[in-house]
């Protein structure tokens, strides 16, 4: 008997499922991994708080990226679970509770139920009555945090001290900090590809191209956009949570609409639908703000000046622009 020793190939990706790095994913965090002790011995160790920032912004965009992006909800409200998660940090931190092991999730927690209600409420809508809604409770909790004057009001809660992991990483020490969130954002870029080239992941691209076949079809889309919903909320709360212990401080500015729109900047240059998208626009965005901040008072015009070349030139973003480089090359 003839046996066949050829291997069949790989099955391909659909073009609903997004790859990741790679071969160059252990490499890339290699080296982000030494960039703290670089910078040190640079003497440049200050930008290793810039560094760490990034990466709090990485999973933010990135979360979402993940309703905006592959589910076609234009959420202007995203801030809120920012700064839900991060007011969550400090007042447990204010009532004596420093544990990351309890504060980071219960901060998922309160942002993942005020997702589950403003998603509840602000889901039955659509276009620009979804816009607003969900513009409408970002504002709703900063006036709460406004009006908040026994955690500071306007002026912020202060946070004694970073939270405390039970000796595994000492979070006060700056460059563990940085390994930490390095770590945190691949789980989080790791788990939201898993996410996205799963069943769910499809639908949710699915309904975003047309809700109306989707609907046909039998998919629950309200529950499916719900849920969506919900887990963007609850990553950006651990975002928020991170951000909090990295700044020391939680203002009501974290809430603010401006901050949303910061976020959606970052997606859109980055790439909205791409799974990188969020990631790469986080980095850009803020090293271009740290970068021109340092030459002129006017950084604001040139990086609207870049998100205008964006949208105009690249509509799919920085992250589309480099997909059509490697299909061309």
């Amino acid at each position: 008997m003839k046996h066949n020793n050829t291997v069949s190939p790989a099955p391909a990706l659909s073009r609903l499922d997004h790859r990741g790095l790679g071969p160059w994913a252990w490499p890339l965090l290699a080296a982000l991994a030494a960039l703290p002790p670089l910078l040190t011995a640079l003497g440049l160790e200050f930008y290793t708080g810039v560094a760490s920032r990034v990466l709090i912004f990485v999973i933010a965009a990135s979360s979402l990226n993940l309703i905006l992006g592959f589910g076609g909800m234009v959420s202007f409200g995203h801030a809120a679970f920012v700064g839900l998660g991060a007011y969550t940090v400090g007042i447990l931190m204010d009532a004596g509770i420093s544990s990351a092991w309890i504060a980071w999730p219960v901060a998922m927690l309160v942002s993942g139920l005020a997702a589950g209600l403003i998603g509840a409420i602000s889901l039955r809508t659509r276009g620009v009555y979804f816009i607003m809604i969900t513009l409408a409770f970002a504002q709703m909790f900063y006036y709460l945090a406004v009006s908040l004057k026994a955690y500071g009001g306007e002026d912020g809660l202060p946070l004694v001290q970073r939270s405390q992991l039970s000796g595994l990483v000492n979070l006060q020490n700056d460059a563990q900090m940085y390994w930490l969130l390095l770590a945190l954002a691949a789980a989080v870029m790791w788990g939201l590809q898993r996410l996205i080239n799963s069943p769910f992941g499809h639908l949710l691209q699915g309904i975003k191209e047309n809700e109306a076949r989707m609907h046909a079809l039998g998919a629950r889309v309200f529950a499916l956009q719900w849920q969506a919903f919900v887990l963007a909320g609850a990553i950006a709360g651990l975002a928020g949570a991170l951000l909090a212990n990295l700044s020391g401080l939680v203002t009501p500015h974290t809430l603010h609409w401006s901050q949303s729109g910061q976020l959606m900047i970052m997606v859109i240059i980055g790439g909205a639908g791409s799974l990188w998208g969020g990631a790469l626009g986080a980095v850009v965005l803020l090293l271009l703000e740290e970068l021109l901040s340092g030459y002129t008072l006017h950084w604001q015009m040139a990086l609207g000046l870049l998100l205008l070349a964006v949208v105009m030139l690249a509509p799919q973003g920085l992250a589309g622009l480099a997909a059509r480089w490697r299909a061309r090359a």
